[in-house]
């Protein structure tokens, strides 16, 4: 049974039992027609082939989600440009105006709501708007000043042709193919499947399976939209949110290919990521039941619907998985309205986070390339490095702290270092998943309904690296054993 109360202004409910565990014969599945299951299944295979099917592409093997997004930025890169540089302002303005209709300043007429924002995010956003045209008309000087370090390797150039571009795409785009996958069964499907694993493992409903899918072949930044959509809708709690923003917003197939190829181990690409992956399930089995994530609360912000609780065999749960998908299809929107709607919460959701990411993540890169504070930060892991037996101690350690900034920018360091550092900081860097020039402020902005606090995100990425440094080195240890490293 579910209790609603009202918690800090806001609405919450609880549920105060969960379900009893059924059988497949306690429970009455829907009735659907094959129309339903018709409808059911090209949403599946339409959001599987584009976020899951591996195929070739110049070289690598990606999926089709990637290449549209790389394909859309190559073509039009000066549209791309545009329409980032425009949705960064008008978040910004968005978000002045209903703020100040909101305290009461100015009275518009017009809801603005979904623009509302705490006063740091508020200012965030301002910050964005303020330099997205420095960025876009690539100034080198402001009222005679210098500001040419801005554009140095990896750092302005990086943060608005590669990151900001790719993430204003990424977003409308995913959210087109992840509304039509969600709304028309696919959710309960990969749901009901994936029970028996999600819950024990990780305590978390078995539809949390398809957040981390999505970020896995697609990007993190769908696997947060998905995360959105269903805690709207009453499918987690703050506590599933807060563990699936922190442990399974992962980066994508793609983008380990990417890293893979950075510091020279793409023929090794498969050992890569069984290493990430093995890193993130036990990262994800260990710090859900340690605080910050421990302490969240179980509280909804729409009407529970927590799954039911079922054993049977695979062949129950498949029926079981059918009927919900099913029935889901049948009554939800056509394609055409589901995507419709999914490109203009995409929209809107990339007028929120853009302009965060471009102020929190450029200055989290600029402190990465103008100051020794990691130097001085990753100092005390030397030691530690050493006696791990990873080569190159002076140079890993930064790199094991630097990863808080930007998850790229730790294998740019370790370049020309021997192989056992090159992998071990290649998988340990895309496994913090935490980092501030897009995940970590897109998460606090997206869920200040949960709330996810800044320092429990920095705390969060301490644990990852406590028990990802050695995790990671015996991995490595164990990968040169095997010869694989050259």
């Amino acid at each position: 049974m579910a209790t609603e109360s009202q918690n800090s202004q806001e609405r919450v409910w609880t549920v105060e039992a969960d379900p009893a565990t059924q059988d497949i014969d306690d429970i009455e599945l829907h009735e659907y027609d094959r129309s339903a299951v018709a409808k059911f299944l090209f949403a599946f295979a339409l959001g599987g082939f584009f976020f899951l099917l591996p195929i070739p592409w110049q070289g690598e093997v990606t999926v089709p989600f990637d290449v549209a997004v790389d394909a859309i930025v190559a073509a039009f890169p000066n549209a791309v440009g545009v329409y980032v540089f425009g949705i960064i302002v008008a978040g910004g303005l968005l978000t002045t105006l209903a703020e100040l209709d909101r305290r009461g300043v100015l009275s518009l007429g017009v809801d603005l709501s979904a623009f509302e924002s705490s006063t740091v995010f508020w200012l965030l956003r301002v910050a964005g708007a303020v330099v997205a045209p420095v960025m876009f008309f690539h100034l080198e000087s402001i009222g005679g000043y210098d500001i040419g370090w801005l554009w140095a390797p990896g750092i302005g150039e990086f943060m608005w042709s590669t990151l900001i571009y790719s993430v204003g795409v990424i977003i409308p785009l995913g959210a087109v193919f992840v509304t039509i996958f969600v709304e028309l069964g696919g959710l309960e499907f990969v749901g009901t499947l994936t029970r028996p694993l999600m819950r024990p493992l990780f305590g978390l409903p078995g539809r949390a399976a398809l957040d981390s899918v999505a970020s896995w072949v697609g990007s993190y930044s769908v696997g947060l939209y998905v995360t959105r959509n269903v805690f709207e809708r009453g499918g987690y709690h703050k506590r599933d949110v807060f563990t699936i923003a922190t442990c399974f917003s992962t980066v994508s197939i793609g983008f380990v290919g990417v890293v893979a190829a950075t510091v020279g181990m793409l023929d090794i690409f498969p050992v890569i990521f069984l290493a990430y992956f093995v890193s993130v399930v036990v990262c994800g089995v260990i710090l859900v039941r340690v605080p910050p994530i421990s302490r969240m609360p179980e509280e909804y912000i729409a009407e529970p619907d927590p799954e039911i609780p079922f054993s049977g065999s695979p062949v129950d749960y498949l029926r079981f998985a059918l009927s919900e998908a099913a029935a889901q299809a049948q009554e939800g929107d056509s394609f055409r309205s589901a995507a419709t709607r999914g490109f203009v919460d995409g929209l809107r959701l990339t007028s929120l986070v853009l302009g965060t990411i471009l102020a929190v993540g450029l200055a989290a890169v600029l402190v990465s390339a103008y100051t020794p504070t990691f130097d001085i930060l990753g100092a005390p892991l030397v030691p530690v490095i050493d006696a791990l037996g990873i080569p190159n101690p002076e140079t890993v350690a930064p790199a094991t702290i630097v990863g808080i900034t930007e998850m790229y920018v730790p294998v740019l360091l370790v370049d020309g270092a021997e192989p056992m550092a090159r992998f071990f900081v290649a998988v340990l860097a895309i496994s913090q998943l935490i980092f501030f020039s897009s995940v970590g402020p897109m998460t606090m902005d997206m869920f200040r309904d949960v709330p996810i606090r800044f320092r429990d995100l920095v705390a969060l990425f301490a644990l990852r690296t406590a028990i990802l440094v050695p995790l990671v080195a015996a991995m490595t240890h164990l990968v040169a054993a095997l010869g694989l490293l050259g």
